[in-house]
């Protein structure tokens, strides 16, 4: 028998067919999430069923093969495309005798990695001790010996052998300062409305470019990867335009499809400058096949979070990935619909300060009597 590596980043992934469209589309996804986590991909188990197993998700002969391909590839580490129940974890950890984790729990453990700033670090605990506090039937004794690895990154293992007594005192803290967080932007949010400073929210789905959108506008220097979550802590500049003046330009984390709700609830003190933005810029990766896909998506999380009725222009971005000529497009009001550009050679940069100024000057029709006039024939469409 060899010896498993310790750490937890050597895995095989396993994708079940459920009958759900892009499947395929949806573990390149995995992979790319496992590999954003640290973790060495070996191999792929694939498999088909009508439903999960209730006590083991795949069947027995599916979960023989998973065996058999981590003994093969040396890998100490099962990733499931899919949410497993508390049980299933259990019984698939017997079977396999190695971590089994599921896709939540390894978006956790990215976010765990990636926040920097002392509210994204308090989001992602708040967010990791709620998933956790589910789980509190397993037992602890097999999180003892696992020296924390990939699921298990952020609390550290003495918070994650407290009792659910305990996780409920700690989850109350952490609800409490993020409260008071939420208290401070709410505090300078009213400050730029008595500016009456145009608020600009860059949204989308994670890798789409938004962090090199916003370096663009800013020249911020915020951190940009081609990866899955590269950004988690939002990042407001103020923006001066000529044309337009000043405006509030804000940096969000990305979404991605089935974001967990623990984690959307947990950030809701960060999304809520995508709540209270009077124009979002939806950042579109114009050269992914699936970009509608991801489009909807990004509609869904913002309509979980009260954001579905804020105006929004389309930002596709990575033309030159894509063969797109670089422009602008407008609704049937006039107004601009789509900015077509690439962030990261800056081609068409010009068109989307273009869109911005006239943002600012939909802000104040007084200032634009023209705009105004075009916005008024359009009221309710």
């Amino acid at each position: 028998m060899f010896e498993r590596p310790s750490g937890g980043n050597v895995a095989v992934l396993v994708g079940l067919d459920l009958g759900r469209r892009n499947d395929s589309e949806s573990l390149q996804e995995l992979a790319q999430l496992a590999a954003s986590a640290g973790v060495e991909c070996r191999a792929l188990v694939r498999g088909s069923r009508a439903r999960p197993d209730p006590a083991l998700f795949a069947g027995s002969g599916k979960v023989e093969e998973l065996r058999q391909s981590l003994l093969e590839h040396h890998a100490d580490l099962a990733i499931f495309n899919h949410d497993l129940t508390p049980a299933q974890e259990r019984n698939l950890e017997r079977a396999l005798s190695c971590r089994v984790i599921d896709r939540t729990s390894l978006i956790l453990d990215i976010f765990a990695q990636r926040a920097k700033s002392h509210e994204g670090k308090l989001q992602v605990e708040l967010a990791q001790l709620e998933h956790l506090s589910t789980r509190l039937v397993r037992g602890w004794t097999h999180l003892e010996r696992q020296k924390g690895g990939i699921g298990l990154r952020g609390p550290g293992e003495t918070q994650l052998e407290t009792d659910r007594r305990l996780i409920g005192r700690r989850v109350k803290v952490l609800k409490d300062k993020l409260e008071q967080l939420r208290e401070r932007r709410s505090v300078q949010r009213r400050a730029r409305a008595r500016r009456d400073v145009l608020t600009v929210s860059l949204v989308g789905y994670t890798n789409a470019g938004k962090s090199t959108v916003f370096n663009m506008l800013t020249h911020a220097g915020a951190y940009a990867a081609n990866q899955l979550f590269a950004t988690l802590d939002t990042t407001t500049r103020r923006v001066y335009l000529p044309g337009a003046g000043n405006l509030v330009l804000s940096d969000t984390v990305g979404f991605i499809r089935d974001l967990p709700h623990s984690l959307v609830a947990a950030f809701t003190a960060t999304l809520e400058e995508t709540i209270h933005a009077d124009l979002l810029l939806h950042v579109v990766d114009s050269s992914s096949e699936v970009r509608e896909e991801h489009i909807a998506e990004v509609n869904r999380v913002l309509a979980e979070i009260g954001a579905a009725d804020i105006a929004q222009i389309f930002v596709w971005n990575k033309i030159d990935l894509s063969a797109v000529e670089p422009g602008l497009d407008r609704d049937e009001c006039g107004k601009i619909a789509r900015v077509r550009l690439s962030a990261k050679s800056g081609i068409g940069i010009e068109y989307l300060r273009q869109a911005l100024i006239e943002a600012a000057a939909s802000k104040h029709p007084l200032e634009d009597q023209d705009h105004a006039r075009n916005a008024g024939n359009c009221a309710g469409t």
